[in-house]
Formats: structure tokens, sequence, C-alpha cells
């Protein structure tokens, strides 16, 4: 067996154990078939609701989600030990038949179950069929998505039924027939906003992930990443976070997206000189960076514009500033270590050439048209169709992307796949998010946070905080953010806060969930690649992101830094110079490292006038300035260490 067939083993082995949507069945027999067409027909039936125009919510949702539920069963066996046992046994044949039953039932009698159910109220086969819906939606999710979620949502359903035995949060409570039609037929809870989303823009997006992948425009990343990063002091390891953050904002999964680029940076990183560890948590941070980066921001970004009223080419021009910060803190991390460690870059001809990357050039082409109508206000649909269309008729222009009919259905079929853990975390996220809202939930949560902080702003912050990353631990993008918004985020409205500054910061915390031990699975992922200590790299991990736990704080505080308010250039260039600065001290104090070893007493000064530096004063500011300065000039008095200065001599 080759080198590069034990990689490919160990890299599906890994996405099989720390990403519920990697262990699906390999060997399907003639079940494939069935997998084909039924996930090629929901790809075709979302790009010609697309190009038509949609149906109402409810029936849209119930086919997107009634196909999605059955290629579940279908394909994701009880357990995960069982991915390469031949077939489908027939106990889920039938669930996915049941499944695909459930929801087009609303199709079929829509009419009668939003109209005269109001007055008649619903029969028993109704409650019946909602009643199995809602179970068949949690065990599919359970399967593909992953406990945690799961669990939220039986908790919310417990609570919708036993809210009247609940003391302090309690509510009127329901009974079970009307929680489950009220679950199942209405468009406020499981086909609510994320679903309404999920079938829309967000399954055009991922399936324009997939055909990004099919061009090869992961390599192409990877290798633009190395060429312009790769000569300077650590240099792999800044490729690693470029192509990362490029790769990662059209992924939507932080755990996927550090296998897939992982398993190519980590091995480059590692060869450089750096610590396993380190390795794997360069890749993780950087990952999930990616899920915060314009224009798709791990598809969130759609339902946030749903949520807060701001438009969706507004929210890809608000967190530009955010996520720059954010990865360039990240690479000050890795800057910073590679100079502790007397790693340089690579030299000239180990870069790609530059003749070579020229002629793929052509591959930014879908990208910069997806952007650019966004920016020029055409709707998310029509950018995403466009964007999907020019990436295929790209992927002709080589002969290793150019796809036979054969394919082009496969490659359907796989824009079925990639979307289902979205759709059944949309659709699970809903029971949640319905339950806060019909039972006041969302408003006893915030009061309780604001009380346990006796009204003061930063501990509401900080609880909040607390609440997104557990809410956000094992939960893909979207779902953590539909989660975070309903439970978190009003404790932060209720002070006078911008409403997209606040759904920004519920958004930040719950993605770096990932990261965030105990549950830190894509530093774990990462570590696997690695050869590493899990708990090591997400410790790293956390460091090497320090800013996205600082962020969130400046721009609730300095909401210019999300262009609010009063954003002229003057006041955001101070402020984003302020920030960098900050990052630069907290960072360096993070690795230890700045011109020379830092003492322990340098560090604790470090990350003091660090935050100063970011904090929204300008006396604070000029303080913590002065602190940097400081300590700056005793580093270069001390000069550099000799491993260093042997390097540059």
């Amino acid at each position: 067996m080759s080198v590069q067939d034990t990689q490919q083993i160990d890299k599906d082995e890994l996405m099989a154990k720390y990403d519920k949507e990697s262990a699906f069945r390999t060997n399907l027999g003639p079940w494939g078939w069935i997998t084909l067409i039924l996930g090629g027909a929901l790809t075709i039936f979302q790009l010609y609701t697309a190009l038509r125009g949609a149906y109402v919510s409810m029936i849209q949702g119930a086919i997107h989600l009634g196909a999605a539920l059955c290629l579940v069963y279908l394909l994701y066996p009880i357990k995960s030990t069982m991915t390469k046992r031949r077939g489908v046994p027939w106990y889920d044949a039938l669930l996915a038949i049941i499944a695909l039953f459930t929801n087009f039932y609303i199709v079929y009698n829509y009419e009668r179950l939003i109209n005269d159910a109001i007055i008649f109220g619903f029969t028993a086969f109704d409650q019946i069929v909602a009643t199995a819906g809602i179970l068949l939606l949690l065990e599919a999710t359970r399967r593909v998505v992953g406990l945690p979620i799961v669990i939220i949502a039986i908790i919310a359903l417990l609570y919708g039924l036993f809210g009247a035995y609940i003391p302090v949060i309690g509510h009127a409570g329901y009974d079970w027939p009307s929680l489950a039609t009220e679950m199942f037929y209405s468009s406020s809870s499981i086909f609510g906003i994320p679903i309404q989303i999920s079938s829309t823009y967000i399954y055009l997006f991922l399936f324009f992930g997939v055909m990004l992948v099919k061009t090869n425009i992961g390599q192409f990343f990877n290798d633009i990443a190395l060429r312009l990063t790769g000569r300077y002091t650590g240099g792999t390891a800044k490729a690693a976070v470029a192509a990362s953050g490029l790769q990662g904002m059209v992924s939507g999964s932080s755990v996927a997206n550090t296998v897939g680029s992982g398993s190519f940076t980590i091995p480059m990183m590692k060869n450089a000189g750096f610590k396993p560890h380190f390795a794997a948590a360069t890749e993780a941070s950087a990952s999930t960076g990616g899920q915060i980066m314009p224009p798709i921001m791990g598809a969130a970004a759609f339902i946030m514009a749903s949520y807060t009223g701001v438009p969706y080419n507004e929210i890809i021009l608000i967190a530009i500033i955010p996520a720059v910060l954010y990865f360039s803190g990240v690479f000050m991390g890795t800057h910073f270590e590679a100079r502790r460690l007397g790693i340089m870059g690579l030299a000239k001809e180990q870069l790609p050439k530059l003749k070579n990357l020229a002629k793929r050039l052509d591959l930014f082409a879908p990208l910069v048209l997806i952007i650019g109508m966004l920016l020029l206000g055409f709707t998310p649909t029509y950018a995403a169709l466009y964007a999907i269309g020019a990436a295929f008729v790209i992927s002709f222009f080589r002969k290793d992307t150019r796809m036979s009919f054969k394919e082009i259905i496969k490659i359907l079929e796989e824009g079925a796949r990639t979307a289902l853990p979205v759709i059944a975390a949309c659709a699970t996220a809903g029971i949640i998010a319905g339950t806060v809202t019909t039972t006041g939930l969302g408003p006893k949560i915030a009061g309780g946070i604001i009380d346990l902080a006796q009204g003061q702003f930063f501990l509401v912050m900080f609880f909040t905080m607390i609440a997104c990353i557990i809410l956000g631990m094992g939960l893909p993008t979207t779902a953590n953010y539909v989660v975070t918004a309903t439970m978190a985020a009003p404790a932060l409205l209720a002070f006078d806060v911008p409403v997209i500054a606040v759904h920004m910061f519920v958004f930040y915390f719950g993605i770096v969930a990932d990261i965030t031990p105990p549950v830190c699975l894509a530093a774990y992922a990462g570590a696997g690649i690695a050869r590493a200590n899990p708990m090591k790299a997400g410790v790293t991990a956390v460091k090497l992101a320090i800013a996205a736990f600082i962020i969130p704080y400046m721009f609730v505080s300095q909401p210019i830094l999300l262009l609010q308010g009063d954003a002229n250039a003057a006041n955001v260039s101070i402020a984003v110079i302020s920030a960098l600065l900050g990052m630069a001290a907290i960072s360096s104090s993070m690795i230890g490292f700045f011109v020379s070893k830092l003492n322990w007493i340098e560090r604790i000064i470090l990350v003091a006038g660090g935050l100063l530096l970011v904090y929204p004063d300008i006396t604070f500011s000029l303080i913590g300035l002065a602190i940097f300065a400081v300590i700056t000039a005793i580093q270069f008095m001390r000069g550099k260490p000799d491993h260093l200065k042997e390097q540059t001599s």
C-alpha cells in the first residue's frame, strides 16, 4: 500500500471519528442508485426553484427536508461502526420511506393543515404524523450531526411540555398534541427561518463549494498562500493560515476544513520544525476562522440577515474587519512561535512557480463573480446561481476537472450529501428556536443573565460568552448561531448595543467552541493528523486564536469596527491600528516571545498593555501604547537570541 493510500485512509478515519457527517455507508450496493437519483433530484429541485422562484415556505421546506431525511437514513447507519456493512438494512429503508412520507404529507395537505386546522383542529392522524416527523428528524440529526444538538432539542421539548412545573423560568405548558403540531405544522419551528434559508440560499452556496472542489481550487489556494508567505519567517505556518482561511469560508465546517487542508499543511509545518501540537493548533484555529470569513461565513450569514434585518451584502462588509483582525492575530502567533524556534522561510525553489499559478488564475473567477454580484446588490440566489454556472464552465477548461455526464450526475448527488448535516441541523435548531419563541424563554434567560451579572454590562457580556461557548460545543456553524442567537443574544439586546454587534458577538463565541477545550473538535481532528496530544493542541489553538476571544468585546464596545455609528475612515483606522497593536502585545505574551524570550513579568505586563490598547478609550489606549513601547525597547536592548543572530549574520 502506498504512503498516499495510507494518508487517505487516515484522513477518512479522522473525518468519520471527529466529523459525524463523514460517518456514512461506504458500500451501498444497489442502494447507491437510489441515493444517486434522490440526491441528484434534490439538487435539481433546488436549482429549478432558484431559477423559477421558490414555493411557499412550508412546501419548499417540506420537500427539502423530506428528501434530506430520506437520504440520511439511506446513507448513515444507526451506529458509526456499521459504515462498512454492505447495503441498507430493512429498518433504515423503512425509516427513509416514513421520513419522506411525513414531510410530503405537508405538501399534499398544505391548504387543510394551514387553513382548516386552525378552525377545526388537527385530526388524530395529523398528530401521529407530526410526532413521527419530529422523532425521525431527531434521530436523523443524531446520525448526521451528533448528539449535542439533539439533547438541547429534547430539553427544549420537555420544557415546552412541563413548563408549568418549572420554577422561575416556567410557563403555562403545552400538551403533546398541541406542541407536536405547533412544531411540525407551523412556519415558526421546524419549518421556521433556519430551514427556510437552508432550502433557498444555503443549499446553493454549499453546492457552489462542491463545484469549487471539483475545479481543485483547494490546492490552488494552498499554492497561492505558499507563494505569498512561504519565503518569510515561519512561512509554512503562515501559508497554512492563509490557505485554510480561504478554504474555510466555503467549506461550512471547521472539522472538515481542518482535515481537508490539514492533511497537506500539518506535515508541511512539522517538516519545517514546528512541534506537532502547534501544527495541529495552527490548522484548527485557521480552519475555524474560515467560518467567520466573508462572503459565506459558514452559511450562517444568511440566517443572520433574516434575524437582524441587515441585508446580506451589508453583513459581508460588516464582517470584514473582525475577520482580518482574527487572522492577523493567528498570523502573529505563528510568527512569534517561528521566531522563538528560529524557523525561517522556504527557499525560492521550494515555492510554487508563478508561471504555473498564472495559468490557473481563472479558478478565482467564480469567487470574484459571487462576491462582486453580492456587493452590487444582486440577491444571494442569483449570485450563487451565476457562480455555480461559472464554476461548471471552468471545470471544462482542464482535462483533470472536465466532467462526463455520469460525473455531472454524481456531483449533483454530492451537493445533496454535503447539505444533509446543515439541513438536519437547521430543522432541529428550528425546534429549539420555536420553543424559545412560543414559551417566552428567551427573555427569561436574558433576565437571568442580567440578574446574575447584577446589571453590569461587562459581566453580562462575559456570561453571554460562556453560554455561547457551551451551547456551541459540538454544533455545526449554522445550528450554533441559531441556538445562540435565540437563547443568548437577548441578554445583550437589553443594553444599547447595535443589533448586528450582538448577533456577531454570539456568532463568534459559538464558532470558537470548535477550538475551546474540552470539546474542541477541530483541534482534536488536527491532533489526529499531527499525531499530537489533543488537549495540548486545543490549549495551543486557544492561545493562537486569542483574538477571537477579544474581538467580540471590541466590536460591542466599539461598533465602528463593524462600520456602525461614526465609522469614518479616520476613526476606523485608529481603532484597527490600536486593535492590531493590542493583539500583537497579547499574542507575543501567549507565545512567550517577542524580539527575544519574554519572562513572566513581561508577559503579564504585555497582556495588560494589550487589553488597554483594545479598550475603547483614548486615554487607556495611550497608556497601553506606552507599556507596549517600553517592553519593546527593553526587548531590543536585550537583543536577539543566538539562534536568530546566526541566521541573520
